[in-house]
């Protein structure tokens, strides 16, 4: 069995977080309202988590399926470097994100979300993960002259003699 990859766990785990703070605090009206973190904030919070944590990174052995759009994000996220690279960084920014999220009950979902992503990426990082984008294999230009290909040499199988001739039923129609 192999190596279990922990920051993929920790990546669904705090997308989900950033979907949940983003969309938690609408049915909480005005209750947090002038205390500490409102819903703008943790909308702000929310859609920075979803945009950190959006692209996947790349598996150390197998394929990983890339999310739709994630060039772009993966762009932006390689731009920050070595912050947005290391798991350490990253548990301590989910952890730190969960604290003000978990007064308001409307973002306690999201709240939990957080502090296991965080507790993941913690793992992850103590295992010497880090992020690694995902490139695009360069498409090979065919060659002018290697798009033909030789015809076959065997014959295609045929089925046995007795197969082949049509039994009296089928002649009649």
């Amino acid at each position: 069995m192999g190596q279990i990859e922990w920051a993929m766990w920790a990546n669904e785990q705090a997308l989900a977080a950033g979907l949940s703070e983003c969309a938690g605090p609408r049915g909480a009206g005005n209750a947090g309202a002038g205390r500490g973190m409102g819903t703008r904030e943790l909308d702000a919070a929310g859609i920075l988590v979803c945009l950190l944590e959006y692209p996947r990174s790349k598996r150390k052995k197998g394929s990983t399926m890339e999310r739709c759009g994630q060039k772009y994000m993966t762009a932006v996220v390689k731009l920050f470097g070595p912050l947005t690279r290391n798991y350490y960084i990253r548990a301590i920014l989910h952890a730190a994100l969960a604290v003000p999220a978990g007064f308001l009950l409307s973002t306690i979902l999201g709240t939990v979300c957080l502090g296991i992503a965080s507790g993941i990426y913690l793992l992850a990082a103590v295992r010497g993960e880090e992020w690694r984008p995902i490139e695009q294999k360069p498409r090979e230009r065919p060659q002018m002259g290697g798009t033909i290909k030789q015809p076959p040499s065997n014959p295609p199988p045929r089925p046995p003699a007795d197969a082949r001739k049509k039994q009296p039923a089928e002649v009649g129609g």
